[in-house]
């Protein structure tokens, strides 16, 4: 393989799986290798993701730019790795050690901002100039992107959704469809605060509100499930669901007012929330007019991946 300047690696590395690509100029993707995440292990960690670089870029001439999308953010302060739910990876010099193992200097984002490039770059959000990225998963993150650049924010920390406190005084319930869901109630995140947006929103949150209202311990797969056979409690779960989603976004609306809010992950596969949503945040966002558009990822689990790769933009 002969070696283009527009040619770029990109790289998810995520707690149990470590993914590579290597990314035509054209958003293409040449080459797509995983490996398993040392769990745990920095070093090893540092090992993982220099040899898969390496792999990628075996046939190539040159040394490629390599972006890194990760589990938390670079400290603007110490240079270090923060916030990460990898925990080996806080405050260590991650940057540092890769740009000396790679021998050329990388870029790093949080995986949220690398998906919100992503969509904003060549996914669903191409057309609009002012995006919110959103990951609803086994964690909530979320990113932003204006113009085609990410913004990162004073403190490192731009997009930083999914441990801000959701508003649980402002929520509204339709008595007639939320009857079974009891009321949000206080719920301690990791984090060492209180009713984070991802003590509700993420996966093991809606399990816990199932669990909550039925007794019963369900997948999220399985819920879905069920609430496709009308099965009452399953639908009135994920109707509070989609409810506090709008009550949790509409705040991003009236601060940011993006023109498009991107949802993935894999709770984002819920093809209900596109409607239901936009339903719910009238009540909640300060406008007679809401245009924002609900819109779900392009290009899925590979958004992270290529939006990676993309935090070098195109020469």
């Amino acid at each position: 393989m002969s070696s283009e300047h527009s040619m770029r690696i990109g790289i998810d590395l995520g707690g149990s799986k470590t993914e590579g690509i290597l990314l035509g100029g054209n958003g293409e993707i040449l080459i797509r290798k995983r490996v398993a995440t040392p769990s745990g292990d920095y070093r090893g960690i540092v090992a993982a993701v220099t040899a898969l670089v390496e792999e990628l870029e075996a046939d190539v001439d040159d040394k490629l730019p390599v972006g890194i999308g990760t589990p938390g953010a670079i400290s603007l302060k110490t240079g270090r790795m923060k916030n990460c739910n990898a925990t080996c990876l806080n405050d260590m010099p991650l940057k540092e050690d890769l740009d000396r193992s790679l021998e050329r200097p990388v870029r790093i984002a949080n995986d949220a901002d690398c998906m919100t490039l992503s969509e904003a770059s060549d996914g669903a959000a191409a057309d609009f100039e002012n995006v919110f990225g959103v990951i609803l998963g086994t964690g909530v993150g979320g990113g932003v992107c204006i113009h085609g650049s990410l913004v990162s924010g004073i403190n490192a920390i731009a997009g930083e959704w999914g441990h801000t406190t959701l508003p649980l005084s402002a929520y509204q319930c339709d008595q007639s469809q939320d009857l079974q869901a009891p009321k949000p109630a206080l719920r301690s995140c990791f984090c060492g605060r209180y009713d984070c947006v991802e003590t509700y929103l993420s996966g093991p949150g809606l399990q816990r509100t199932y669990l909550e209202t039925s007794g019963s311990e369900l997948r999220v797969e399985q819920i879905v499930e069920l609430a496709s056979t009308d099965d009452a409690v399953a639908v009135a779960v994920l109707e509070q669901y989609s409810n506090l989603l709008a009550l949790a976004l509409s705040s991003v609306i009236n601060i940011l007012d993006p023109a498009a809010i991107v949802l993935a992950g894999g709770l984002s596969n819920m093809q209900s929330l596109y409607n239901k949503v936009p339903e719910y945040w009238s009540s909640y966002v300060f406008s007679d007019q809401i245009s924002t558009r609900l819109l779900q990822s392009k290009h899925g689990d590979s958004s992270g991946v290529r939006g990676a790769a993309w935090l070098w933009p195109k020469t």
